[in-house]
């Protein structure tokens, strides 16, 4: 009988520990009914192979045109400057096999997206061209926890002006820290997979086990992976669950359930 009440007490512990560890935030942030519903172009409205490269000025042009709020990723350069690129490397989409945090913005500059005539952005500049028209949410990018902490203060310090409706995610529970502490008043959310098979930070950060960082308001998750365990309980815990990256409108249908925002690229239906 001891040994049953040992047993039973150790488990309760243990799932208490794990609500602890995947537990999103509390609060209903009123942004989240300005995120709920919304369709991101996924990197803006590009094709890279039609002249609208990913991440670009133009490709923001086009979902703006369209009506549709935008999705980019942001890195810190060698000399403190923030700008829109997807990548670690600058070799798909450059040709250059460089790491975008070992450039200048300088040298950066100098180089061109997929053959055509757009260029790496600065973040000041996806601003300027965006100008509040649509939700904009910004994936952060980074190297390393110090990394972490200046890419969050640089963007911070860009943003804090800016008028337009944002959010902010990561896959590294880092910046969401960062978030929580410095700046509580902005929608944030944690990006993650199932990362099956794959290193054991990943697989805790699939399981959502790293939340108790950064309390999530919302959750970017994998739409293939739309059945995780752990993805669905958070949801019912209270985050909003954020779908990525849909390419079909059958896919987004089939997720109706499961997801209340939708990260899409190359959506043909979508988009005509």
């Amino acid at each position: 009988m001891l040994l049953a009440f040992t047993i039973l007490g150790i488990t309760f512990f243990i799932l208490l520990v794990i609500l602890f560890l995947i537990f999103p935030t509390m609060r209903k942030h009123p942004d989240r009914e300005i995120l709920k519903d919304l369709y991101i172009a996924h990197r803006g409205l590009h094709n890279n192979n039609s002249g609208i490269p990913e991440n670009s000025l133009k490709a923001f042009e086009q979902a703006i045109e369209k009506g549709f709020a935008i999705e980019n990723d942001i890195h810190l350069t060698a000399d403190g400057e923030v700008v829109v690129f997807h990548d670690d490397s600058l070799l798909r989409m450059c040709g250059v096999d460089k790491i975008v945090e070992e450039m200048t913005l300088d040298e950066i500059k100098k180089l061109r997206l997929a053959g055509t005539d757009q260029f790496i952005p600065t973040l000041k500049e996806c601003l300027e061209v965006i100008k509040g028209r649509v939700p904009l949410l910004i994936e952060f990018k980074c190297q390393s926890i110090i990394n972490c902490e200046a890419l969050c203060t640089a963007a911070n310090n860009i943003l804090k002006d800016y008028k337009g409706k944002y959010f902010v995610q990561s896959f590294y529970p880092m910046v969401l820290k960062w978030y929580k502490k410095n700046r509580p008043d902005i929608c944030r959310g944690q990006l993650a997979s199932d990362f099956k098979g794959e290193a054991i930070y990943k697989r805790m950060l699939g399981n959502m086990l790293f939340n108790f960082w950064g309390r999530p308001d919302f959750v970017s998750y994998d739409y293939l992976a739309k059945g995780k365990p752990m993805r669905r309980l958070v949801t019912r815990l209270g985050a909003l669950p954020v779908g990525w990256t849909f390419t079909d409108q059958k896919a987004i249908a089939d997720c109706k359930k499961d997801f209340k925002t939708y990260i899409f690229e190359e959506c043909e239906i979508l988009v005509e």
